[in-house]
């Protein structure tokens, strides 16, 4: 007989059956939904969340396979939300999985040596957690190119390509190794914000538009909000010899998902050269997803950018600017921050937006 599992993860990606947006009280009631089956639901908005099911299983006495149909059956049932279920040993896996599911479906990964390696192998080394485009540049100019290669190759050969610390969370990561437990009630690790278009949109310059004022919204959002939540400090009562205590929070990657009128969801993440909050620097990643997009004539139905890999913006180094507009805009966001956080979000908008 064999053991039973430690861990059973599965994560679930939400998405109206009507192809609306996912609204607040649509995401927590699955949530709550969830919560009535296991006590180890970790929530990652603004459309995902994790569960360690194994309890569940034992108690229902089912596989994750009819585990996951229960969960979807009644989450369409009590909340017009559909599901995408992906289930595995460990929360890493399971986000592999949900993101390479059937929309709608559900994809287990057994938690067996030779399924994982089976699941993991052919894919691009960027898959991996942790891997951005830089590193990912790397590995492949030595020809690792794929997870299976990395997986296949000597420790102490990562450590010296990517330095210790990366070496070697990346070659357990390319074997499906992933420590980190399901955490409940943990911080949100990414903010999101979306803008659907009263009708299909084909213009380009509205979707511009649109991406403007996502990031206009996420940075001053970041930039005010501490990573419980709670309202930052005024960042003029901390100035002093001269220069602005950061506070509130800081992304490293920025993900653009875009929904079509066909029901197509197209998605792009990128990492950030470095940790940011500045509006003109979410601005410019969002274009550049944008285009990387490659959208011809498509008619879009709704934006939405999430900020990931969140922290807080004291733990977060800042490479020092020579560029005067640089840091000018930096004041004028300081300074717009302070007049919205006391007369209203939208006393003060970009004359871009505002027209």
């Amino acid at each position: 007989m064999s053991a039973a599992p430690e861990r059973v993860v599965a994560c679930l990606r939400m998405h109206p059956a009507d192809g609306s947006p996912l609204g607040a009280e649509q995401y927590a009631g699955v949530l709550a939904l969830l919560g009535g089956l296991t006590p180890q639901v970790q929530a990652l908005p603004p459309e995902a969340a994790l569960a360690d099911v194994r309890s569940a299983l034992r108690y229902f006495g089912c596989d994750a396979a009819r585990l996951a149909a229960v969960i979807r059956v009644r989450a369409l049932a009590l909340y017009g939300v559909d599901c995408t279920v992906g289930v595995a040993g460990n929360p890493m896996l399971a986000r592999a999985a949900v993101r390479e599911a059937r929309p709608g479906g559900t994809l287990v990964v057994r938690d067996e040596p030779a399924a994982v390696r089976e699941f993991l192998s052919g894919k691009p080394v960027g898959a991996l957690d942790g891997v951005g485009p830089k590193a990912a540049r790397t590995l492949c100019s030595y020809g690792l190119d794929s997870v299976g290669k990395v997986a296949a190759a000597p420790p102490a050969a990562l450590r010296r390509i990517l330095g210790a610390r990366l070496g070697r969370e990346v070659h357990e990561r390319a074997l499906g190794i992933d420590p980190t437990a399901v955490r409940p009630g943990a911080s949100a690790r990414s903010i999101a914000a979306e803008r659907p278009f009263d009708r299909d949109e084909l213009d380009p310059v509205e979707h511009r538009r649109a991406l403007l004022s996502l990031t206009e919204e996420l940075g001053a959002r970041l930039r005010t909000q501490g990573p419980d939540g709670s309202a930052g400090r005024d960042r003029g009562q901390d100035q002093g010899q001269g220069q602005e205590q950061e506070q509130g929070q800081v992304c490293r990657a920025l993900s653009l998902t875009v929904r079509c009128a066909d029901r197509t969801t197209l998605t792009r993440t990128r990492t950030l050269p470095e940790p940011t909050a500045h509006s003109a620097a979410l601005t410019a990643t969002a274009y550049a997803l944008y285009a990387g997009l490659g959208l011809q004539r498509a008619r879009v139905r709704a934006l939405s950018l999430r900020a990931e890999d969140l922290t807080a913006a004291e733990r977060a180094a800042r490479q020092l600017s020579f560029d005067p507009e640089d840091e000018k805009a930096r004041r004028l966001e300081a300074v717009t921050d302070r007049v919205r956080a006391r007369f209203g979000a939208h006393v003060i908008a970009r004359g871009t937006l505002a027209a």
